[in-house]
């Protein structure tokens, strides 16, 4: 018996786990009772399959072709029903609502369409899901995080640095031109990031932005179910999570919920009027961000900050219309369960709608109880930080089912410390940070960095001090929070802080391409001081690793004096603790003992866990100048 092209389609390369995606198109032959009738392509159909046994028993199906809207849709398969459609201004979208059983089983299925003389139909699929997807783990305050930006990491592919229909192409003298670096680069140094003792790897977006210029950084999507084939395939990104999950390191994706590239496909053909906020006009955000918290803000500053534009380029989402909302948070769902992600790290949090937020997350955390998403809110305030945090009771009403969120207001205070070269007390503004955890509710959640892609490199904000630089690494690595790293950070490399300089934060990592002279993978080329601090973090994150103290124990820190500040981690359980002393002075100081006897009663003595050097802590405690002491005691 002859087969029919979706017949074929079905077990086809498309529809494998590893390789289906949405943009390829799924063609359509007619019903043998309606062979004379006119075929219709469809373009995209997206998501582009999904999984038996999902919590949520909806999913949302949009369908994009010539004239789709004037067909109506059809299925036969146990356990799947059509319960809604939706047709749009736009003939060419068709959005059928699908209502899934709970024992529906794994298997493929055509959907029809027909009407008015013309047809297509789509192979679907229903995957099974991995055993204990649902209740994956997060990433913790066990963790610890690896950021990276792909393209400027490690060149593992060549044959992928430029590709043909995509304009931006390699060209390495550019700061913000692409460079290369890609998913196999990834693969090739996962033992490198698992022997500094990271456990978790966050790449910047590694889906595709076709844009013309600038496409490297990824925040430009322009296809939300496919990988930038200058990085990889689909499947090139699934098995970076296996071979990752392989070397004890959870992968982390990075999203951008509200704007997406200006060359997306949707803006060749927008779905409806207001798909895009402003009618697809652009009207520049003014990012007064706390706008949407403020009981005194005008209307016209809120609205302005969650849907004007980041830039001409960066078209602004519309989450206000249901089924822009909906396809983004299905979209989430769709890459943590293809990929098994251990979390997401969200772009831009506040700039998106509240009300899509409050169900982002609630439907988010609903189908993955125990994930981990940690959002960008890029303030110095912690009350505006706080606002989003799960369990946070706010005066607007606004509520969030949001675990973590980016610690910014920390981490700038700590920068700010480390670079005052003038300031009597230095630490006074990271203690009193600090002093406001009682804002959140979940402090430890938080997600504490030393800088990332976006901010001058660490080393350079402190003038290329290493004693400042170990005490901000040992600062991040020793709070109550998940701590994060960025790439280069371990090597000492440098960057513009006048001003804002993205290319300078962002160069190539050195070992990543063929012909480098200096390889920070092995070691060759390195300086003395760069190979320094490289061990200073394979010691202390590795330490931190094994130390549950750190993981899970209380603080106490006393008030800074002298450019000293001296806190503790301790557990009244079994009665561990871990001292860290910061002296950012000149000249060596000495403690007494006696202001920390709730943490130093009965003890003599310290560890250094770096040097292995002990310490004495009875009677006065000596502090070299211009250090940091990280004692198990």
């Amino acid at each position: 018996m002859k087969q029919t092209l979706a017949s074929l389609l079905v077990g086809s390369a498309l529809l494998a786990l590893g390789a289906a995606h949405a943009q390829a198109p799924a063609q359509l032959p007619a019903p043998s009772s309606a062979q004379a009738a006119q075929a219709v392509v469809i373009d995209h159909m997206e998501p582009p399959f999904w999984w038996a046994g999902m919590r949520d028993k909806r999913l949302q199906l949009m369908v994009h072709g010539r004239g789709i809207a004037d067909l109506e849709p059809a299925l036969d398969y146990p356990g799947v029903r059509i319960a809604g459609v939706t047709r749009v201004a736009n003939r060419n979208y068709l959005f059928i609502d699908l209502e899934l059983a709970a024992d529906v089983k794994p298997g493929s299925f055509a959907i029809d369409l027909r009407g008015n003389g013309r047809s297509a139909s789509y192979p679907y699929r229903l995957l099974a899901r991995e055993p204990g997807s649902a209740a994956r783990p997060g990433f913790d305050t066990k963790d610890a995080i690896y950021q990276l930006m792909p393209d400027r990491f490690a060149n593992g592919d060549p044959s992928n640095d430029s590709v043909d229909g995509l304009p931006d192409r390699l060209d390495r003298k550019l700061g913000h031109g692409r460079h290369g670096g890609d998913i196999q680069g990834m693969i090739d140094h996962l033992d490198y990031i698992a022997g500094l003792g990271f456990t978790q790897l966050w790449p910047t977006p590694l889906v595709e932005n076709d844009m013309k210029g600038a496409s490297y950084h990824g925040y430009a999507a322009t296809d939300h179910y496919k990988i930038d084939p200058r990085y990889g395939s689909n499947e090139d990104y699934r098995r970076l999570a296996r071979e990752a999950k392989r070397h004890g390191i959870g992968l982390i994706q990075d999203v951008v919920l509200s704007h997406i590239g200006l060359n997306h496909w949707w803006m060749k053909d927008m779905p409806t009027p207001d798909w895009i906020n402003h009618g697809g006009k652009f009207v520049p955000t003014m990012h007064h961000r706390t706008a949407v918290q403020d009981p005194y803000a005008s209307k016209e500053d809120a609205d302005n900050f969650t849907t004007g534009w980041f830039s001409p380029g960066m078209p602004d989402m519309n989450q206000t219309n249901p089924l822009v909302a909906n396809y983004l948070i299905q979209n989430n769902i769709w890459w943590i369960e293809y990929a098994g992600l251990s979390g997401l790290r969200i772009d831009t949090f506040g700039y998106s709608d509240g009300a899509f937020l409050t169900e982002y997350t609630k439907r988010l955390m609903a189908e993955y109880p125990r994930l981990n998403m940690v959002g960008e809110e890029w303030s110095k305030l912690p009350p505006v930080v706080a606002h989003w945090q799960r369990g946070k009771a706010n005066h607007d009403g606004y509520v969030s089912s949001m675990p973590s969120l980016m610690d910014f207001p920390l981490t700038e205070a700590m920068r700010n410390a480390l670079a005052d070269r003038k300031g009597e007390n230095i630490f006074n503004d990271v203690y009193e940070t600090l002093s406001l955890d009682y804002l959140y509710p979940d402090p430890q959640r938080l997600v504490l960095f030393e800088g990332n892609h976006d901010m001058a490199r660490i080393y350079s904000v402190v003038n290329e001090d290493l004693a400042r630089w170990k005490m901000d690494i040992a600062f991040v690595m020793t709070m109550p929070r998940i701590p994060h790293f960025y790439v280069g950070d371990e090597i000492l490399m440098t960057s513009e802080t006048r001003r804002r300089d993205d290319s300078s934060y962002r160069r190539d990592f050195p070992g990543g391409w063929a012909g480098d002279k200096v390889n920070a993978f092995t070691g060759a080329g390195l300086t003395a001081r760069q190979k320094e601090a490289q061990d200073f973090v394979r010691k202390l994150v590795n330490w931190r690793k094994r130390s549950p103290v750190i993981h899970d124990g209380k603080l106490m820190h006393y008030g800074p004096q002298e450019n000293t500040y001296v806190y503790f981690r301790y557990d009244d359980g079994d009665k561990k603790k871990v001292m860290v002393a910061l002296n950012a002075g000149a000249k060596d100081v000495t403690l007494k003992a006696e202001r920390f006897r709730e943490m130093l009663a009965g003890v003599t003595s310290g560890t250094d866990v770096i040097t292995g050097k002990t310490y004495s802590l009875d009677g006065e405690i000596r502090l070299p100048a211009n250090a940091v002491l990280i004692l198990d005691i």
